[in-house]
């Protein structure tokens, strides 16, 4: 069944300010489920568009823990 998403998020709606934390780099997961089989390790996805992602930068993205969207 088809799940539309309530919320989503561009690159210009979040803002990272740098700053001082306690939190160690191996404390943090980045893993996200993009669906029920597929889980990435770092949350980015290529567009899937011939400018964009070819098959290097799509093996690139999941050598790295993400995922490349090929086109057509």
């Amino acid at each position: 069944m088809l799940r539309i998403a309530e919320e989503a998020l561009t690159f210009d709606d979040v803002l990272l300010v740098p700053g001082y934390s306690e939190v160690l780099p191996h404390e943090v997961s980045l893993q996200t489920q993009l669906t029920k089989g597929i889980t990435l390790n770092i949350p980015l996805l290529s567009s899937a568009m011939d400018t964009v992602t070819d098959a290097e930068l799509a093996i690139a993205m999941a050598q790295e823990g993400g995922i490349g969207i090929m086109h057509k």
